[in-house]
């Protein structure tokens, strides 16, 4: 008798402690305490909703200042009348990468987004403006003067740069390609898998600049 009361002692003990731990506390409302029981999800539902509201407020800041260079453009390119022509579009889109990579003297910019034909015609003269302390800050200009269809589907673009968008020298302190009303060029553009890209540097041989105004 004494071991059996015993014995039923130790199960009212038993049965008073786990009452006690899945009523938890007042405080609670009376929930269980959440070790993974079944009323834990409804105490773990607020916790994504302040973690996820958190980052959208987070990327505001760098939005806002990443947008403020782009106010201030490096080169302006202006199409012109030719601003229809899908190459003259190609060659707006790609210009201020190519600039970009004229200001910092350094052709590994291009190398994933230019054919390589062309990458090879601009890449040593950037060398040898780093070699020679040439320097050149924007802002820079590109005046389309006109476009003419060349064979295998090339569209020839015609341009006039700005004074600006040439290399300065500091040794002889004049610009590498002195011209008074502005450097002609001609780009070859050419329809690839990303879009009309420059192809080749083609002969400026022909195109006027005289009384070209550039807006930079």
């Amino acid at each position: 008798m004494i071991v059996r009361s015993a014995s039923l002692t130790v199960a009212a003990l038993v049965g008073a402690v786990l009452l006690t731990s899945c009523g938890g506390n007042s405080a609670d409302g009376g929930r269980p305490v959440p070790v993974g029981g079944g009323g834990s999800e409804s105490s773990s539902t607020p916790a994504p909703t302040a973690s996820s509201a958190t980052p959208t407020t987070q990327p505001s800041v760098p939005v806002e200042t990443s947008s403020a260079p782009s106010k201030k453009a490096k080169v302006i390119v202006v199409p012109g009348n030719y601003a229809s022509n899908p190459a003259v579009q190609g060659l707006v889109k790609m210009y201020p990468v190519y600039f970009d990579a004229l200001i910092a003297r350094d052709g590994n910019v291009m190398i994933k987004q230019f054919p390589a034909y062309f990458y090879a015609d601009v890449s040593q003269v950037m060398v040898d403006a780093k070699l020679n302390g040439w320097v050149m800050k924007p802002p820079g200009s590109v005046v389309v003067r006109g476009i003419s269809n060349q064979p295998l589907g090339v569209v020839r673009v015609k341009t006039c740069r700005s004074q600006t968008t040439q290399y300065w020298d500091p040794k002889k302190k004049g610009w590498t390609l002195v011209a008074p009303g502005g450097q002609p060029q001609a780009i070859d553009m050419i329809k690839t898998g990303l879009g009309w890209r420059p192809y080749r540097v083609g002969p400026s041989a022909g195109i006027s600049c005289a009384g070209v105004k550039y807006p930079a």
